[in-house]
């Protein structure tokens, strides 16, 4: 089944510009959405694929810092590329601090538009493909029994089998059938691997457990 075609949302008051800039981007092969404001596009609905945004800065109403912001406030992540016909070295250094991929002031060629948006469509893309890889971990971490989460947050940490045994009062024969099945159904293929996942899962070690137990409990006077 072939990818969805990317699609770029152009946010901006003038409807000429929306125009030209939609030609533009169609001619290389991209989907696009015009919107005449920031508050149309806020309140329309999206197609949930991959996508950037490019910006006009100045607007009536929310300008384009403020929707850049706005977005940031409710989780949208989309990447933008701002244009401008006003730009100036703070209004630029503001929208890159808060993320935006380019600040392209007019006139601007447009080889240099297209290849901020493949940047954007490319960064875009990469993390819904991290979101995804990371929503199945999570998934397959759902599917382990407390046991066995018990035993994959101590085995991570580095303990052998004897000392989780110990630890979980349970024979090391158990250990080792526990953690059989957290290798299996995590796929995990080695230590070092279940070690990652659990680094990207967030998953304290008892190790860090331990650690924050000794900072945080008072010490006798």
């Amino acid at each position: 089944m072939s990818e969805p075609k990317a699609i770029v949302f152009i946010v901006d008051d003038d409807e000429a510009v929306r125009k030209s800039l939609g030609r533009l981007i169609r001619s290389a092969g991209l989907g696009v959405e015009t919107f005449a404001s920031a508050q149309q596009f806020l309140a329309s609905p999206r197609a949930d694929v991959t996508s950037c945004l490019v910006l006009d800065v100045k607007m009536p109403g929310l300008s384009g810092l403020d929707l850049q912001k706005r977005m940031a406030e409710v989780h949208l992540e989309i990447p933008i590329v701002f244009i401008t016909g006003h730009g100036d070295v703070p209004t630029s250094v503001r929208a890159m601090k808060a993320g935006a991929i380019e600040f392209l002031t007019k006139p601007f060629r447009d080889q240099e538009l297209l290849d901020a948006i493949q940047q954007a469509i490319q960064r875009d893309r990469k993390m819904r493909q991290q979101l995804a890889e990371l929503a199945e971990l999570r998934g397959r971490h759902g599917s382990l029994t407390p046991r066995e989460r018990e035993v994959m947050k101590l085995v991570v940490s580095g303990l052998p089998n004897k000392q989780v045994a110990a630890k979980l009062g349970i024979s090391e024969f158990t250990v080792k059938i526990h953690r059989g099945q957290v290798m299996g159904k995590m796929r995990a293929e080695s230590l070092a691997d279940l070690v990652r996942m659990s680094d990207r899962l967030l998953i304290p070690s008892a190790e860090t457990h331990r650690a924050g137990a000794e900072i945080t409990t008072p010490q006798p006077d």
